[in-house]
């Protein structure tokens, strides 16, 4: 479990991280995006649709304990976070969209969450379900930092900027946070736990990128925005689910339904720094040849 100090920290460290994503985007952008809103609804139906759907899946199909199944749902149900946007700014993705697709889907966690919590939380054996109330108020606590990034970055583009990129790196911070506080209480935990936990917890994001990337493409994406939303599908907010349960669980069931999300945060790094290379490549490789058609072009002439 974490401790009093620690769970206060995990919450100013959240604020910070949604102070700096809503520091990210003006109101304007919103209206760009209703005026184009065919990347941003697949990203959700990717969001919402296919990965709490994974996640049940993979857990049914595991048959994980209860305590591990409602870890890995609620991981599957979790909005985009920061850290998807610095993925997809090193692999040449779309900032923009990857941007605007982990704020809207934050805004719309406080009734995507509950309801996708609540569809596959029934098919989950004991008193494991997290109470929609409880996860409506944390989800509400964090959009009044994210209200007041964008108010920031209207009023003030430099003071944006700045809060933008402490949320990038913060989201990178609690990440560590979590490794140096809660891995080495828990080891023997993490010894003894079976082969299927590591499995979903790694798999959950990989499956991930593949559904984001593969409709995209088949909805007639073009392979930059689908590489974008494959990213932001992947990548899960993994502080924020911790933040759930440590706020949910204050008993001595909390570390084992923790297990998930923080292996999972730890993990996709992990996988997204190997997904970023390949991205890398097939951008610069596209690049090339659309530089060497117009070379060709010209010549032609």
């Amino acid at each position: 479990m974490l401790t009093e100090l620690e769970t206060q920290l995990l919450g100013v460290l959240m604020i910070i991280i949604m102070l700096g994503m809503g520091s990210s985007l003006t109101f304007k952008d919103f209206g760009i995006a209703l005026r184009k809103p065919h990347a941003i609804l697949v990203g959700m139906i990717c969001q919402y649709g296919l990965m709490p759907l994974t996640a049940f899946l993979l857990a049914t199909a595991l048959q994980l304990r209860p305590e591990y199944t409602i870890g890995l749902v609620l991981m599957g149900c979790m909005p985009g976070g920061t850290t998807s946007n610095i993925f997809v700014y090193f692999s040449k993705g779309r900032l923009s969209l990857s941007i605007l697709m982990t704020v809207c889907s934050t805004l719309m966690a406080i009734v995507m969450v509950p309801v996708t919590l609540g569809l596959y939380g029934r098919g989950i054996e004991g008193d494991w379900q997290i109470p929609p109330e409880s996860v409506i108020q944390v989800l509400f606590v964090l959009l009044v930092p994210t209200v007041i990034g964008i108010a920031l970055r209207k009023y003030n583009a430099n003071v944006g900027a700045v809060l933008e990129l402490m949320g990038g790196v913060f989201g990178v911070v609690v990440i560590v946070f979590l490794i140096a506080s809660w891995v080495p209480r828990n080891w023997e935990l993490l010894v003894t736990t079976g082969p299927a936990v590591y499995f979903v917890s790694i798999g959950l994001g990989l499956v991930g990128f593949g559904l984001g990337y593969f409709l995209s493409r088949n909805l007639r994406l073009d392979p930059i925005r689908a590489r974008t939303i494959s990213m932001e599908t992947g990548i899960q907010n993994g502080p924020l689910a911790i933040l759930i349960v440590v706020l949910v669980f204050t008993d001595e069931r909390q570390a084992e339904v923790l297990l998930i999300p923080i292996l999972y945060s730890i993990f996709i790094v992990l996988t997204s720094t190997v997904i970023l290379f390949w991205y890398r490549r097939i951008t610069r490789r596209e690049e090339i040849a659309r530089d060497n058609a117009k070379i060709g072009a010209i010549r032609g002439r």
